[in-house]
């Protein structure tokens, strides 16, 4: 089966700004919405000396109707909270942000770089501009898995947009992450720690869930993750190191739209960008909508791979990172990361 959708660039969006030193080490990775009035925002990850992350906000400008730049309103959320700081590191990274309409509020997850790394984190906003942490995520324990998800580093965490059928029949609000089971890195000697029956340690992309009754009590019950499933491992050469998930799926005819990255090249160690030669790409899975853990078709080839100067040349080179996606007048466009220091767009188009 041909893989129904594709992805055409369109340019770049934002880069920073001279002089700025939030902007000092690049602009990435956004996260997107509408206010209230219908405008669109981008709410990109802004790099300050020494790797310290902040959420902006920026207006999108359209020229005849097509994203091309933006206007900056500012800093919308800081690595405030003790949890999102460490001794030597601080940050608030790699926004989702996903509108759910029963809940009437936008839903941020977000990367706290905090004194055990990267922890995945959740706030809420009506507005795009006023944000209230809900905290760090809870994987709830689950018999049978063998492990505490909360042990680990975890990334690239997005909720859908609207209810699903849980594992069990409940309706949820599901959301998709990104688990890393190396805890070598910051604990010499530990090393790697599998769930039981994953026998592969390459990070894939999962998928947990919260019963809508339970966040109908009480909103931050949000945070309280359960019935963990894995979802996708990589598989093809374009994903051969790790998958994760981009923007928040998309409900399209045949299912839910997944837009995700693959990584190839040298296994990095650490998290150190200069010591990483790889390459993200853009792929995509399609997930059956009566059971988001189940995959129906994904692409066998990237969607997108590095190509410009502004994906190839960087903070890290060769670096496309899909993380947000909007409609404007009919068309639906990619917003996603130029090699860790810029930000582009793609318009995304469904293959007759």
């Amino acid at each position: 089966m041909t893989f129904p959708y594709t992805l055409t660039r369109v340019g770049v969006l934002m880069t920073a700004e001279p002089g700025n030193e939030l902007e000092a080490e690049g602009v990435l990775n956004p996260a997107t919405g509408h206010t209230p009035d219908g405008r669109l925002y981008l709410l990109p990850r802004l790099v300050a000396t020494g790797n310290v992350s902040r959420v902006g906000l920026a207006a999108v400008e359209l020229t005849d109707g097509i994203p091309s730049g933006v206007r900056r309103e500012g800093v919308v959320l800081a690595p405030d909270e003790g949890w999102e700081r460490g001794k030597n590191n601080a940050g608030v990274e790699d926004p989702r942000v996903t509108y759910v309409p029963s809940l009437g509020l936008h839903v941020m997850t977000y990367v706290a770089f905090g004194p055990l790394g990267p922890k995945p984190a959740l706030a809420v906003s009506s507005d795009l501009r006023d944000w209230r942490r809900l905290g760090p995520l809870h994987f709830e324990y689950q018999p049978g898995l063998d492990t505490d998800l909360n042990l680990f580093p975890n990334k690239d965490t997005v909720f859908f947009p609207e209810p699903v059928p849980g594992p069990d029949g409940v309706p949820s609000y599901a959301m998709l992450h990104r688990p890393m089971w190396d805890l070598g890195w910051f604990r010499e000697g530990e090393g790697v720690h599998l769930p039981a029956g994953v026998p592969d340690d390459r990070p894939g992309i999962w998928v947990s869930f919260v019963p809508v009754t339970a966040v109908e009590e009480d909103l931050r019950n949000l945070v309280h993750l359960r019935e963990h499933r894995l979802v996708a491992m990589p598989e093809y050469p374009f994903e051969e190191l790790k998958i994760g998930a981009g923007p928040a799926p998309l409900r399209v005819p045949e299912g839910w739209l997944v837009i995700h990255h693959g990584v190839t090249g040298e296994r990095p160690e650490g998290f150190d960008p200069a010591t990483q030669k790889v390459c993200y790409a853009a792929g995509a899975l399609i997930l059956d909508p009566e059971d988001v853990t189940r995959v129906v078709t994904r692409t066998t080839e990237p969607l997108m791979v590095p190509e410009t100067e502004e994906e190839t040349v960087g903070t890290v080179g060769n670096v496309v990172f899909p993380t947000a996606i909007e409609e404007v007048d009919g068309i639906r466009y990619v917003f996603y990361g130029m090699a860790d220091a810029a930000i582009g767009v793609a318009r995304l188009d469904r293959s007759s």
